[in-house]
């Protein structure tokens, strides 16, 4: 079965077939289902340039995507770009899809004349660390990764309201 990865934006007729798979990759990570929040909120991000979006489509069905982010790599005086959401539905995994969204992000990236695309995943998601190693992403060592909680919220513990 063909796969095409298509570029996303807001008024592509693939959006709305993402934005509900975007509420799916939500739900995977333990969040409370919210479609039309995240269609607005996947809307707004697009419209800003905050994010890009790419989508897998198979027999005219969303079942994959990705989204970047381009920031100043100020050292470099260039850019670099940012992997935040890879993201393929359950039915679809194992097919190659990921792979071809990767290739796709590394191709645009490449072709805006990025210096460096990153990523960040959990430490114990060992099929997409897999895929990243063997696409050619590596570990940074010698940085940490560092938050500080702007909205705290109650179960926060450092929250002392």
């Amino acid at each position: 079965m063909t796969t095409t990865i298509v570029p996303i934006t807001c008024d592509h007729p693939a959006f709305d077939q993402t934005a509900a798979l975007f509420d799916a990759y939500r739900v995977h990570y333990g969040l409370p289902s919210a479609p039309e929040m995240t269609r607005s909120w996947l809307h707004h991000q697009l419209a800003q340039h905050r994010i890009s979006a790419a989508a897998a489509i198979r027999a005219d069905q969303v079942c994959g995507f990705v989204t970047a982010t381009v920031m100043p790599a100020s050292l470099m005086l260039g850019t670099a770009w940012s992997i935040r959401d890879l993201y393929v539905g359950p039915h679809h995994r194992r097919s190659g899809i990921a792979n071809a969204l990767l290739q796709h992000i590394i191709h645009s990236a490449r072709a805006a004349g990025a210096s460096r695309l990153s990523l960040q995943t959990e430490t114990d998601n060992v099929p997409a660390l897999t895929l990243y190693a063997r696409v050619g992403f590596r570990p940074v060592t010698g940085l940490e990764l560092l938050n500080l909680r702007l909205d705290p919220k109650p179960e926060d513990p450092g929250d002392t309201t």
